[in-house]
């Protein structure tokens, strides 16, 4: 079976960018609009493997992650942060501090992103 990969992030053309380059090369894709959903998506659809964004409405990415990172049963899932905030620096030490094994900057390319993935999940 194909590993799992959840993208939250509010906007829908991101849900389609990443998703269609990562059902190309073979993972299955989840997606959720707000932290809110994602941690319900998460106990329901089990991913080996998260790419989050920072800015959402409701909960936002950091927050979300540091739920996730809280609870025995998804602690050990490895969440990409990423953002296109300016201050991006401030961002990235929140996210890390908190648990994101890797924060990336929009823009950046697919190929980045399949990359990151494909060296977490082995």
């Amino acid at each position: 079976m194909a590993p799992k990969v959840l993208i939250v992030d509010d906007d829908p053309l991101m849900h389609q960018l990443y998703g269609r380059h990562l059902a190309q090369a073979g993972y299955q894709v989840v997606t959720a609009e707000s932290g809110e959903q994602a941690l319900e998506l998460v106990e329901k659809e089990r991913p080996q493997l998260i790419v989050m964004d920072v800015n959402m409405p409701g909960i936002g990415g950091v927050a979300a992650l540091r739920e996730l990172k809280a609870q025995p049963a998804t602690r050990s899932i490895p969440v990409i942060v990423v953002t296109s905030v300016t201050e991006y620096h401030l961002c990235e030490k929140e996210a890390r501090t908190v648990g994101a094994t890797v924060f990336l900057t929009k823009p950046f390319g697919p190929a980045q992103l399949l990359a990151e993935i494909r060296r977490l999940l082995g």
